[in-house]
């Protein structure tokens, strides 16, 4: 079936009359404007919502359409097309204004996003807890004997062996060992730590 379709004589004479009111409104008369609202409304909000697919944002185009034609219905020239064409072009160059601008804003963020360095509390919150450790770990190691921070300080900060230390330190492997050992425990016990 068919749908049915206005006569293009009934056609034109609604064009003529939709002309006639923006004729109206281009002179302020209210009640005109409310009349083409009535008959554009959901023309222009349904163009917007193809366009943007966004509801709130297809209804807010579609008032600003509306309010740029009431402000401008003065230039509207029926001698250069029909007032329904006038009022759905300038709903259309608003919703892809709409989409550019959303567009730009994005691509902005995402600009901004990638060029700034984030700077998250945890970050921060490990970078002080790591110097606070190392600031007791230091602490810790001024309170060996001298024979056992120097042993452990070429073993764990310098990363020899237990053979590399003693042949460093001119001392038996066992000697190195047992300071090693030694030295560990007063840093667990000044630490706090358990192994």
């Amino acid at each position: 079936m068919e749908p049915i379709r206005p006569a293009p004589e009934a056609r034109e004479r609604g064009d003529a009359d939709l002309d006639e009111l923006l004729a109206l409104v281009g002179r302020r008369d209210q009640a005109a404007f409310e009349a083409v609202y009535d008959r554009v409304a959901a023309p222009v909000f349904g163009l917007i919502r193809r366009v943007l697919r966004d509801f709130a944002q297809s209804e807010e185009v579609a008032q600003e359409t509306l309010l740029e034609v009431w402000r401008t219905a003065e230039r509207f020239d029926p001698a250069r097309g029909p007032a329904l064409t006038w009022v759905m072009t300038i709903a259309h160059r608003r919703a892809v204004d709409r989409v550019r601008s959303e567009a730009a804003a994005a691509q902005r963020e995402a600009r901004a996003a990638s060029t700034a360095v984030p700077v998250h509390a945890d970050e921060v919150a490990e970078a002080v807890e790591s110097s606070l450790e190392a600031e007791r770990v230091s602490r810790c190691l001024h309170g060996l004997t001298d024979l056992q921070r120097e042993s452990i300080t070429l073993a764990y900060y310098s990363g020899y062996s237990y053979r590399q230390v003693a042949a460093a330190l001119g001392v038996a492997l066992g000697t190195v060992k047992t300071r090693i050992r030694g030295g560990l425990k007063r840093l667990r016990d000044c630490l706090g730590v358990s192994w």
